[in-house]
């Protein structure tokens, strides 16, 4: 409701755990992001341990700053 990043997925970071063989489905790195990038932080460190390719990409704000200009 706050924010997003346009063709993003929603996952609370409670539920990272649960949904870890969801997300081990993906091809490709995933680039995670929240408000602050502080539970994006929590969450890349989490699944970086378990062995997938992500990056944690800050506020979703800079997350769309960054796309905005890569398409530009």
């Amino acid at each position: 409701m706050r924010g997003n990043v346009s063709g993003s997925i929603n996952i609370p970071l409670h539920e990272i755990q649960d949904r870890l063989d969801e997300l081990k489905q993906f091809q490709s790195s995933l680039i995670l992001c929240c408000a602050s990038g502080g539970r994006s932080a929590q969450a890349t460190a989490f699944l970086k341990h378990h062995g997938l390719d992500c990056e944690n990409g800050g506020s979703w704000l800079d997350v769309n700053y960054s796309t905005q200009n890569k398409t530009s």
